[in-house]
């Protein structure tokens, strides 16, 4: 070794290969602390070749697809910064209204993430196999940064809008999605929060203790931009926050261009020339995007030199404060005593005797209340609600945001539950596989035989969505329990989150099963069965019945569970969600805040764009 080399230049002059092999090693905030030691290693630090790597340690996106990203953006290290904030999104989420199921599916796009509802369908003819429909509901757009920049889609008067906003933050264990509005101190372009993907992106211990230039802000940035809220949105009652998104995405939409109606990610086709066209055509979609997020629909080519770019995305709170100031039902929650105290002079006998029965009507509220507390001071302290005008007083604009948060919740066997005044979707846990839980996981279902495909007598199956989990309520009974997440029926007839079936695992059934052969005429092979209990009719359609039946496992991995004495039949088979969404059929959404969370209740298809589209069988994709 030559006297004049460093250790950096040692590590900077070996092969591409074994840097591949120690930049496995490292943490995306290691790599980003390596690049503070000299200036060889800052250019190291900052290759594509080190940051490639740690794209791929993420585990969302393909080697393949990747190349493809890096097409649109300016580096892998902003690849990476993007994929660890949004990695907690991918998942399924769902709500309990309507009945017939809400459930979305958060994948990648193209350099974004996209959430897509699943449609209540019944089965094509290609069977659980084909495509399905699906609705686009919100993106998250990766800039050329690393930031990410928030879309919700919405439908109004049979014209397709999008509605720009921000991603609020994303916690690493949310189980919750909210759509929010926040106001924002200041004018200012991009997200409401700094990014600290990398600063929490480490197992260990000292990872956690982020450094003062990477992971921190200082005093004098706190105080120049201020993001915390005095008062969160979600303490504002149920009519506020609901009023509050109606104006902010009436105000904030803008018409959808072509381009952004185009597929939101590549599809699946059997023509591999097709693939080039699909990227070309999403490069610039995603350009047109951000634009339009940035500087509005009619503003796009770039900023407007005669002042400050505008901001499609905020609204300034002195309009905002001026709409709800002409509703009636939010003139005294926004201003105040003030509106009370200079209304004064103007208050006839019947305003001074109304107001007294009201004041009246107050305290005796106030010690019904106080006679609560000693019984129950959380459900006290919940029906507290902030005032609307202390809400806005935090902020000079106000705007859409994403907010994944991790809230504690309780679940009735695996089904969350949920509130019914927060516009919100839920995450679904979903298991792995392992040794001793083989059946965990998503599985399509139709009742039945032969399985998966319609029959000419049965030509309409519904199709079922299904979570597959395990539990061990007691020694020497471990429960599989498959949870119903969609059903494609026109009229609901299971409530959402129902336990179609129970088996104990640990309990054989004898059992035999009635059929020899499936579709294909083939003879059939039963490698396990478990004794049960199916979902029937009992106390009502919240509170069914169950009664005796038997899950068994086919070849192929195919389960069937069959009801004991009706002789009823569902077959499941696991889905590959994002494969079949690639090759579905996109159909039109709902009006925006209701296309995100529908919390009305109700027993039938609400997310079918039109009447046609109640079941995928009446579709023009299988017409054709």
């Amino acid at each position: 070794m030559s006297t004049g080399a460093c250790g950096s230049s040692l590590l900077v002059d070996l092969p591409d290969d074994i840097l591949v092999i120690i930049g496995k090693s490292l943490s995306p905030r290691d790599i980003c602390y390596l690049g503070l030691c000299c200036r060889s290693l800052n250019s190291l630090a900052a290759s594509d070749k080190i940051w490639l790597t740690q794209c791929e340690l993420v585990g969302i996106i393909s080697p393949k697809d990747l190349v493809e990203w890096r097409k649109a953006v300016l580096s892998y290290k902003a690849i990476c910064r993007f994929l660890i904030s949004v990695k907690p999104l991918f998942g399924i989420w769902v709500h309990q209204n309507p009945e017939l199921g809400n459930v979305v599916y958060v994948m990648p796009g193209f350099v974004s993430v996209v959430g897509c509802r699943i449609i209540p369908q019944e089965l094509g003819p290609l069977g659980i196999e084909g495509p399905i429909l699906w609705a686009p509901v919100f993106e998250v757009i990766c800039d050329d940064s690393g930031g990410t920049v928030f879309m919700l889609h919405g439908r109004d008067k049979d014209r397709d809008y999008i509605y720009p906003g921000s991603v609020k933050s994303v916690e690493k264990t949310c189980n919750v999605l909210l759509l929010e509005v926040e106001p924002i101190k200041g004018k200012k372009r991009g997200n409401l929060v700094r990014s600290e993907s990398f600063d929490n992106h480490s197992d260990g211990e000292s990872s956690r203790k982020a450094c003062r230039s990477d992971g921190r802000i200082s005093k004098s940035q706190r105080f120049a931009e201020p993001s915390v809220l005095t008062v969160p949105f979600s303490k504002l009652s149920f009519g506020d926050r609901r009023k509050l998104l109606e104006i902010v995405t009436s105000q904030v939409r803008m018409r959808a261009p072509g381009s952004a109606s185009a597929p939101l990610f590549p599809c699946l086709r059997s023509d591999g020339d097709s693939f080039p066209i699909d990227i070309v055509h999403l490069i610039e979609r995603r350009a047109m995007l951000i634009k339009m997020h940035g500087h509005g629909e009619d503003n796009i080519d770039g900023i407007d030199n005669h002042g400050p770019p505008s901001l499609p995305n905020q609204i300034d709170l002195s309009e905002i404060k001026k709409t709800l100031d002409r509703s009636s039902g939010f003139r005294n929650s926004l201003s105040g005593d003030d509106t009370r105290t200079q209304s004064a002079k103007k208050k006839t006998l019947g305003d001074y005797v109304r107001d007294y029965t009201r004041q009246m009507l107050r305290k005796s509220s106030s010690l019904n209340s106080n006679r609560g507390v000693r019984k129950n001071s959380t459900t006290s302290s919940e029906n507290k609600h902030a005032q609307l005008h202390d809400f806005l007083s935090s902020g000079d604009t106000i705007g859409l945001t994403l907010h994944a948060s991790t809230m504690k919740l309780s679940s009735y066997r695996a089904w969350p539950n949920m509130h019914d005044s927060r516009f919100a979707l839920y995450k679904l846990p979903i298991r792995v596989p392992t040794v001793g839980q083989e059946y965990a996981g998503l599985w399509g279902g139709t009742f039945g035989w032969p399985p998966g495909k319609p029959t000419d007598d049965k030509p309409g199956k519904a199709l079922f969505f299904l979570v597959l989990s395990y539990y061990e309520e007691s020694p020497g009974q471990k429960l599989l329990i498959a949870t119903k997440i969609l059903e494609g029926t026109h009229y609901v007839l299971h409530p959402n989150g129902s336990a179609m079936f129970i088996v104990n695992v640990n309990e054989p059934s004898d059992e035999p099963f009635p059929w020899d052969s499936g579709a294909d005429a083939l003879p059939l092979t039963v490698k396990q069965s478990f004794s049960g209990d199916g979902i029937a009719n009992g106390y009502g359609f919240r509170y069914p019945g169950s009664k005796p039946g038997s899950l068994f496992v086919l070849q192929d991995g195919m389960l069937a569970f069959l009801w004991k004495e009706s002789r009823a039949i569902l077959t499941l088979q696991r889905l590959d969600l994002e494969e079949l969404l690639k090759k579905g059929e996109r159909v039109p959404v709902l009006p925006p805040i209701t296309n995100f969370s529908y919390l009305t209740k109700s027993y039938s298809n609400v997310f079918a764009g039109f009447a046609n589209m109640t079941t995928s069988v009446t579709s023009p994709r299988y017409a054709t």
